[in-house]
């Protein structure tokens, strides 16, 4: 279409104006593709109609989208949080202007651009100038007119001629030296003039209603969950600890408890870390709204020297080149999403290297197996814990309806198991099938609601099933990394009710608000337990009209798909009655129906016997999806004793079942006897010992020798995380010496340095690979030192290969984790016994 197409903009009332912007707008930005270019001019920018839009200009700038973006400062109208958010496209890449209208001419520009091809010989793209700026009232119902101008023509055709007529204006404006980039500094002056600004009623001109602005310009407020939880984070800081983890269900606001935390605290330099850029988008976003002023920063390989609170994924601060920017003592407060991904390696750097007044870690973990590991990160320190029973009878989160539907067409055990999940290309083409699309269209058929989001194995999966149900006339469409139809878009079309069902592989999994998801289809065998809960929560959320969630789940008689219905039950369900009369109990509303096939497959699950460590080992790995650690193992109540007289030590037993690495089994082999020895078996008096360890792994003492005095120092800090072995190991007047004393220096030296190490090189039985009788080792005080004091420095007593340094340091951090969650546990229960 080249022909000019007026769009009179209105509301439902005003049935002659029925053509408003915003779905012109999105429709626009969703068909950019890479090396397009979007090209935005408006006076003024709304927050309530910025949110609406940015979505689909943040992926179209992932796409390779050229974003421009021009607003004013024209009757102080632009909101300044609406600017602070813009600032987190300016990061990306997006160039972000603002006309400063001080002494200057008015600024009443609304125009729009869309240049979707342009090979210097047809040019394909969209116009639009009128009256719209950038708010809800203005994009969706306010009487607004926008010429439209559609062009696939000839560069020399009138109508391309004035697209490129429209764009060469734009590109001079961006030139003016009034129009300038959006910075923090810009914006902090704004800010104080829109405060203090006489023209507050001016903006109710705007079309938004007043109490947007005053909802945006109030101060949030925490809800009843997060009153508790912040109160208890005050506690626990004012105990001493200096790490804590902070258990609440998907849907409960942990990031905004995390903002109101860092408010609570006064923070001035911040640092927020996750592992994906959209989890990152969204804190900075609250952050913002919880407080305009401040200058939030995305890391990105540099110092934001402009930025109190910085953004960073893990996956680029986590390296250590990055890592040395910055001071030790550089941020106040940390702040990990997404926690239980935080034994990964390189959160363990990150986690060692920096000494903040508080660290917080958040995750959605459901109990304390799957806790244990990122417990040990944060000192065992479980500040606050909040699941997901009693957020539905709390109704911060809507009941759920589990209907397990017998998966009858799949024989899972003709499907390969490897290394605690099945064989992905197996799995895929076992589920290519007819029978079983029908089977799962019929079921949704029969338990759907009106909008479902359904999980796949892989993209053709999704694609495949998206066909299936398009075919029976159900509106579907496959989401993932490489469909033609952006996300955002899906999202809206199946809130609009466009869509019926999104088929997706692994996009929704963590991160994304879905409100008005009102149905689950499980079409896929997930192995952890942590993945499924984060895709039930993508479901439970509230929403207006919604009284609970469905979730149909195809179940195949292998374990990997058995464990769900048993997981909901124990996350869910509370014991009511006496003790002789105690029987389960669900949530109200909340109800878990399985198909008769699946009865006897869930008995089997339920009631298998345990007979043998080695039992319970396969029996954990199997609850948690992957190799257990030390500590889970531990807080599932393993018996260590009678594992080792059975397997030797926690890693013979792990490599009897196959579950070492290559590197771990090369590392075994040359240092078993330290391992066991030194670190599983040593008696623990004192925490000190495992502490000493402790620091050693956390200043990389291993490959860099650390001075007597940094271990020291480093030992101090540990134990100063830990407020409760502070008080528990150390007299009165130890606990009043500090890290940089003399003091404690020649306390720290004299135990437990001096009886973890010898003076100069001590090789007799720490020599790499020689066997040795531990009988006979254990008559010999000497054989027990594994580590030396050589000129004031503490050194391994035993060699290694370079290449396997960051295994060796894994496997101590996997025992040391064991060591002092045994430690307390006994502490605390000799405590309770006087």
């Amino acid at each position: 279409m080249n022909t000019p197409q007026l769009l009179t903009g209105g509301s439902a009332q005003d049935p002659s104006f029925n053509q408003p912007l915003l779905p012109c707008l999105l429709t626009a930005i969703n068909n950019t593709v890479q090396d397009s270019q979007i090209t935005i001019a408006v006076s003024f920018i709304r927050h309530s109609g910025w949110r609406l839009l940015q979505d689909a200009l943040f992926e179209a700038l992932n796409r390779g989208v050229k974003l421009i973006i021009v607003t004013s400062d024209y009757l102080d109208v632009t909101e300044p949080v609406a600017l602070r958010e813009m600032m987190l496209l300016a990061e990306r890449g997006a160039e972000i202007k603002i006309y400063e209208s001080a002494s200057n001419a008015g600024f009443h520009l609304k125009s729009y651009l869309f240049i979707q091809h342009n090979d210097q010989q047809r040019i394909t793209g969209l116009g639009l100038v009128g009256s719209s700026n950038i708010s809800k009232a203005a994009l969706t119902s306010s009487l607004e007119w926008n010429w439209q101008l559609k062009v696939n023509d000839a560069l020399t055709s009138d109508a391309a001629q004035s697209l490129l007529a429209l764009q060469a204006q734009l590109a001079k404006l961006k030139q003016d030296s009034r129009v300038v980039p959006l910075s923090h500094y810009r914006i902090d002056a704004y800010l104080q003039r829109y405060q203090d600004s006489p023209l507050t009623q001016l903006r109710t001109i705007t079309g938004d209603h007043a109490s947007d602005d005053e909802t945006l310009r109030e101060t949030p407020l925490p809800n009843a969950v997060q009153e508790a939880a912040l109160a208890a984070l005050q506690q626990t800081r004012q105990l001493g600890f200096k790490r804590g983890l902070v258990v609440m269900a998907t849907g409960l606001g942990k990031t905004w408890l995390a903002a109101f935390d860092a408010r609570q605290l006064k923070a001035k330099k911040l640092l927020f870390v996750a592992h994906r850029d959209e989890i990152i988008r969204q804190a900075q976003a609250t952050f913002i709204r919880m407080n305009p002023s401040a200058h939030t920063g995305l890391y990105n390989g540099q110092q934001q020297q402009a930025a109190d609170w910085l953004f960073a994924s893990i996956q680029t601060l986590g390296r250590d080149h990055h890592l040395q920017q910055f001071a030790h003592d550089h941020f106040d407060y940390i702040i990990v999403d997404e926690f239980h991904h935080a034994t990964a390696p390189t959160y363990r750097r990150l986690l060692d290297h920096f000494r903040p007044q508080f660290l917080l870690g958040l995750t959605a973990t459901p109990d304390r197996t799957d806790q244990a590991d990122i417990l040990a990160l944060c000192d065992d320190n479980l500040v606050f814990e909040r699941g997901l029973r009693d957020a539905i009878v709390e109704r911060h989160l809507v009941p759920f309806i589990y209907q397990g539907v017998y998966d009858e067409f799949i024989n899972y055990d003709e499907i390969p198991w490897r290394n605690g999940r099945f064989d992905p290309q197996a799995l895929d083409a076992a589920f290519a099938s007819q029978k079983r699309a029908k089977h799962a269209l019929e079921k949704w058929l029969e338990f759907s609601q009106s909008r479902t989001l359904a999980f796949c194995i892989s993209t053709r999966h999704a694609d495949f099933m998206a066909r299936i149900f398009n075919a029976a006339g159900i509106k579907s469409v496959a989401i993932h990394s490489k469909s033609a139809m952006p996300r955002n878009q899906a999202l809206t079309e199946l809130a609009d009710g466009t869509l019926q069902v999104i088929f997706s592989v692994d996009l929704f999994n963590e991160g994304t608000d879905l409100p008005a998801i009102d149905t689950l289809l499980m079409l896929r065998p997930t192995e952890s337990r942590i993945v499924f809960l984060q895709q039930l929560g993508r479901g439970l959320r509230l929403c207006a009209g919604k009284t609970h969630l469905m979730v149909v789940d195809l179940v195949g008689s292998h374990k990997a798909c058995l464990f769900k219905p048993e997981l909901l039950r124990e996350v869910t369900q509370a014991v009511t009655g006496t003790v002789d009369t105690a029987t389960p109990s669900l949530p109200d509303g909340c109800f878990i129906n399985l198909e008769p096939q699946l009865l006897p497959l869930m008995d089997q699950l339920r009631y298998g016997g345990r007979v043998k460590v080695v039992d319970d080992y396969r029996r954990l790995k199997e609850q948690l999806g992957y190799r257990p650690t030390a500590v889970q193992a531990f807080q599932a109540g393993f018996d260590f004793t009678k594992l080792r007289k059975k397997h030797g030590s926690w890693f013979e037993l792990v490599f009897s079942e196959d579950d070492l690495t290559p590197s771990q089994i090369r590392v075994l082999d040359k240092l078993k006897d330290f391992l066991l020895i030194g670190i599983e078996t040593t008696p623990l008096t004192k925490s000190f010992k495992i502490i000493l360890l402790q620091a050693l792994l956390e200043i990389d003492g291993l490959s860099k020798p650390p001075t007597l005095q940094a271990l020291a120092e480093q030992s101090r800090y540990v134990l100063e995380r830990q407020p409760d072995l502070l008080q528990l190991d150390l007299s009165a007047t130890q606990q009043a010496m500090t890290a940089d004393s003399k003091a404690w220096l020649s306390y720290w030296k004299g135990n437990p340095i001096k009886h973890s190490s010898n003076v100069g090189n001590n090789r007799k039985v720490a020599e790499a690979g020689k066997d040795y009788d531990i009988a006979a080792a254990a008559q010999d005080k000497t054989a027990q030192y594994w580590f030396s004091r050589n000129n004031e420095r503490y050194t391994p007593d035993f060699s290694f290969p370079e290449t396997e340094l960051d295994t060796l340091h894994q496997m101590m951090q996997e025992l040391i984790d064991l060591r002092l969650a045994e430690y307390k546990r006994r502490k605390t229960n000799a405590l309770a016994k006087h």
